[in-house]
This record gives structure tokens, C-alpha cells and sequence, in this order.
């Protein structure tokens, strides 16, 4: 019998950000693994993700897309996991959550594809300029042990993932506070579980996309 919950995805993809969070959450779900040239364009996976891309979740009959989404949904499902926001860490927790997945995507892919807004673009670019962008994450994830305050909530999984992909590939400033921020997310048992899953997935792929979100560095 299938799952409530199923997740569809891919070991070299930002399907890796969902994994963690399903880890944390603890509930039991199946998993649909696609390929990138075939399956994920099937007319089966469009009916559930038009965009082709992967994660999704289907819960219950009901589909979520896009990883800020997944994280903040499963938070929401299954409040017994304890990685909703508090009434204090509310504001905080989507803050950051939903600028991870806007201004800061959007700064990154913008520098690694070459494209530098002028003075008069920045204005229309939800991020102004790459550099502030960053220096504001940097500030966002000193100022407590976790980014919506002390305790660790669904917001962590995706600001720490973007943080954790994006510096893999050398894409982020090096920074102190984001060496700690993550050392403090590598260390839960979920994540390390998440990884293991995803690890023992891939095959040897010199064409993977980069999209995908890259192993965790060994421990020291």
C-alpha cells in the first residue's frame, strides 16, 4: 500500500533540501525517483509538476512544488516534528525563509550567469546588488544559533540548504558565520540520514546539473 506521503525526486537535485526536511519531520513516505531526460518530462510527473522539476510532494491527494513551499507545508502537516515557528519566532521564520528562496536565488544565479544589474536596474531587482544581498544572509545567520532564533525550525532546512549548495559550488563569499551557521545543521542526525539516503542514490554523473545540491562536506 502506498504512503499518504510521496516524494518525488532526483539524489543531484534541490530534491535533496526535501529529503532533509521528510528526515526531520520523521514520517513515514515513498519515494519516486526521475531522470532528468526521461521521467521528469513523462506526461505522469507534468501532470503533478508542470514546471518538470523536481522536488514534489503528494500528500493526502495534494501536490506541493518548490522546496520553500515543501518545507514550510510538512512544518504545518505534521506539527508533532516541533519545526513550525513559534508566535515569537513567526516573523523571523518566514522572513528569512522566503528571502532565501527570492532575493538570495535570484543574486546568485543572476552573478553566475554573468548578468550584473546597473545602478538603475538594482532598483527593480528584488535583491539590489549581489554583495548586499550577501551581507544581509551573513547578518541574518549571526544573530542567533538558528535563523529564526535559538531553536531550530523548517526555516533552517532551506536557508541552511541554499547556504550549503550554493558555498559547495563557490558560489557564496567565504564567511565565518556561514561555516558555523552550517556546522551547527550538519550535526543533526536528520540531515546526516538525508545525506546517507541521497548519497548511496547517486551514480557516477559528470554531467549533473547544476542544480543539484552537493554532498555534505566529510566530517573533520
Amino acid at each position: 500500500m502506498a504512503a499518504d506521503l510521496i516524494f518525488y525526486t532526483n539524489p543531484m537535485s534541490r530534491g535533496r533540501i526535501a529529503r532533509w526536511m521528510l528526515e526531520e519531520v520523521g514520517a513515514p513516505y515513498d519515494t519516486v525517483l526521475l531522470d532528468y531526460a526521461t521521467t521528469m518530462k513523462d506526461d505522469a510527473y507534468r501532470a503533478i509538476n508542470p514546471m518538470m522539476k523536481v522536488p514534489a510532494i503528494v500528500h493526502h491527494g495534494h501536490v506541493v512544488t518548490e522546496g520553500a513551499a515543501i518545507c514550510a507545508y510538512l512544518a504545518e502537516a505534521f506539527p508533532e516534528a516541533g519545526l513550525a515557528p513559534t508566535a515569537d519566532e513567526r516573523a523571523d521564520y518566514h522572513r528569512w525563509m522566503f528571502f532565501a528562496a527570492g532575493p538570495v536565488e535570484s543574486a546568485v544565479v543572476d552573478k553566475a550567469m554573468g548578468v550584473t544589474p546597473s545602478d538603475q536596474q538594482r532598483r527593480m531587482a528584488g535583491y539590489g546588488h549581489f554583495d548586499l544581498a550577501m551581507q544581509v544572509l551573513e547578518q541574518a545567520v549571526g544573530r542567533h544559533d538558528h535563523i529564526a532564533g535559538d531553536r531550530f525550525t523548517a526555516a533552517d532546512v532551506y536557508v541552511g540548504s541554499a547556504i550549503h549548495f550554493y558555498g559547495q559550488f563557490g558560489m557564496l563569499p567565504k564567511s565565518a558565520r556561514f561555516d558555523a551557521y552550517l556546522a551547527r545543521l550538519y550535526a543533526r542526525p536528520a540531515f546526516q540520514r538525508a545525506v546517507a539516503i541521497d548519497d548511496a542514490l547517486l551514480a557516477p554523473r559528470p554531467d549533473a546539473p547544476l542544480e543539484a545540491i552537493a554532498p555534505a562536506p566529510p566530517a573533520a
